[in-house]
């Protein structure tokens, strides 16, 4: 029987103090339904009382169907009062939740220089917050700030601390490496000491300052803790919090622990990218089992190998996480790239067909001219289908102007675009606050009509990048859009040396694109979607 492991979520409270992170009430609220939804046990929600969002949060998250306990945060009473007198301590007792977090200081040093008073005091507030969270029913957990250091400056009133909230009836001893500076052998050694001096269950909290919260999360479970504190993509203060988004594949897959069923699992990816939306923060395409490049080969001799068998260079099954393979394609890669990728796509593809040396050729020649096809997926595909005789022109542009004029002082933008619909010609106009997005704004005015899904997409990245520089203004520039909608997220690559059109490029694949994926039956009519060429299977 597998040991089964604790995942104490707290996006919602420490990873909003990431640097550009803010959280609405309703984006906690539908951040916490995605976490519940992937199994966590905990998800922390703020402090209840201390800011007009978290009111909100916590009177509302009341009436919905959540499964994970729910945990308000605050911390242990002020010095020389009483705890039933303490406002925030009232706050967590009457928020209605099942269990709260109380920080406490474990570091001697923190007690003399932040707190500015007693050793004996800090212990008598560690004490008397915690039961009063318990003579009022609710589930307490510790967290000792600070842990490690405190330990490894005064390791018996680090332990003292610990005593006196287990004494006081604490569910969970939650140590915390709040600095990020400790190393997974000391972490391992030190979990290891406490696991035999105090009965109570362990908890870890730990900040990535030096690239180690996961190692060191892992080291604490090996030691003997049964809980692990974390955030989705390790967002947090600083350099972040420990990320769950690791920690949980690792812990179950890797480690063979008991964390969440595989069902579960296999929405991890699909979680991480949908919390990173929420909070308006690109994922790392490089980020561990869920980024986006997780599983993308791009070499030539990787890919002619896990054609025959993926284990070759993949570590696990990416789906097992929810993720995907991704074959990328470019001037370094061989033909091995171009097989695979078409084959994903249904198209009869071989390593004998001249057509394959030909399409290698032409990307060739693509990519030294400036465009790149690692990071335009959409583009990529779209080349290959009209390459293998598939029709993917659901519309035709006809012309396209912008428009830019300054009047007092504050610049105004309008695009004109004409195209040619099924044969019915269209004539758009739109605004916008620059050029790019005037002509997205009138791209989509234009198409709407014939698509009503096109308003669920909307541009989510938009990146210039300048090549040749020596050539200054006159330069090439390549303009990579993401756009994304509630299902799927893609890249589109435009190359020129007029930035204007180089976007424009890039827009139009995109919306090519998505056209191209959209279900018939949530789009235009089945008749008209196979007239326009959108499906030509």
């Amino acid at each position: 029987m597998t040991t089964p492991i604790t995942i104490f979520d707290t996006t919602l409270r420490d990873g909003t103090q990431g640097e550009g992170i803010s959280l609405s009430a309703d984006d906690k609220l539908k951040i916490a339904q995605k976490l519940d939804a992937l199994g966590v046990h905990y998800i922390e929600g703020g402090n209840p009382g201390s800011n007009s969002k978290d009111i909100e949060f916590f009177q509302r998250i009341k009436s919905m169907n959540i499964q994970a306990k729910i945990t308000a945060f605050g911390s242990t009473r002020r010095k020389f009062s009483l705890a039933e007198q303490d406002s925030s301590l009232v706050r967590i007792a009457e928020s209605g939740v099942p269990a709260a977090t109380l920080v406490g200081k474990s570091w001697d040093f923190h007690v003399h220089t932040a707190l500015q008073t007693t050793l004996e005091e800090n212990l008598a507030m560690v004490f008397d917050s915690i039961a009063y969270l318990k003579h009022k029913g609710m589930e307490a957990l510790f967290d000792a700030e600070h842990f490690f250091d405190g330990y490894k400056n005064n390791p018996d009133y680090a332990v003292a601390v610990l005593r006196k909230a287990q004494e006081a009836g604490a569910d969970w001893l939650v140590l915390c490496d709040t600095n990020g500076g400790t190393l997974p052998g000391e972490i391992h050694d030190i979990v290891s000491r406490i696991r035999r001096e105090l009965t109570a269950p362990i908890g870890i909290h730990t900040h990535n300052d030096c690239e180690l919260a996961v190692a060191n999360s892992l080291a604490a479970i090996q030691a003997g803790a049964r809980q692990v504190q974390g955030t989705i993509n390790g967002y947090g203060e600083r350099c972040g919090n420990a990320n769950l988004c690791s920690i949980i594949p690792n812990l179950q897959i890797k480690m063979g622990y008991d964390v969440l069923p595989e069902d579960k699992l296999r929405t991890l990816t699909g979680t991480a990218r949908y919390i990173s939306e929420i909070a308006n923060v690109n994922m790392p395409v490089g980020q561990a089992y869920v980024g986006n490049a997780a599983f993308a080969h791009k070499g030539g001799i990787h890919v002619s190998a896990i054609m025959k068998d993926s284990k070759t260079y993949e570590h696990i099954q990416p789906e097992l996480v929810g993720n995907k393979q991704r074959i990328l394609v470019s001037e370094l890669a061989g033909q091995s790239n171009i097989i695979s990728k078409a084959q994903s796509l249904g198209l009869d593809i071989n390593s004998n067909n001249d057509q394959t040396k030909a399409i290698m050729d032409h990307i060739k020649e693509l990519e030294h001219q400036g465009y790149q096809f690692e990071a335009a997926d959409a583009s990529l595909e779209l080349l290959l289908r009209r390459a293998f005789g598939e029709t993917v022109e659901v519309f035709k542009v006809e012309s396209f102007k912008v428009l830019m004029e300054n009047a007092k002082g504050q610049m105004n933008s309008e695009a004109i675009v004409k195209l040619n619909v099924d044969g019915q010609q269209v004539y758009t106009a739109a605004e916008g606050n620059g050029p790019v997005n005037a002509l997205d704004n009138a791209l989509r005015k234009a198409l709407v009509q014939f698509y009503p899904k096109i308003e669920e997409i909307h541009l989510s990245d938009y990146k210039v990048r300048v090549f040749d520089e020596k050539d200054a203004t006159a330069a090439k520039v390549r303009v990579l859009v993401e756009s994304s909608n509630v299902e799927n997220t893609w890249s589109t690559v435009g190359v020129s040396s007029n930035v204007i059109e180089a976007s424009w490029e890039a827009l139009v694949d995109s919306i090519r694109y998505a056209l191209l994926n959209m279900e018939k039956s949530n789009t235009a009519p089945t008749d008209n979607i196979e007239r326009l060429g959108v499906v030509n299977h």
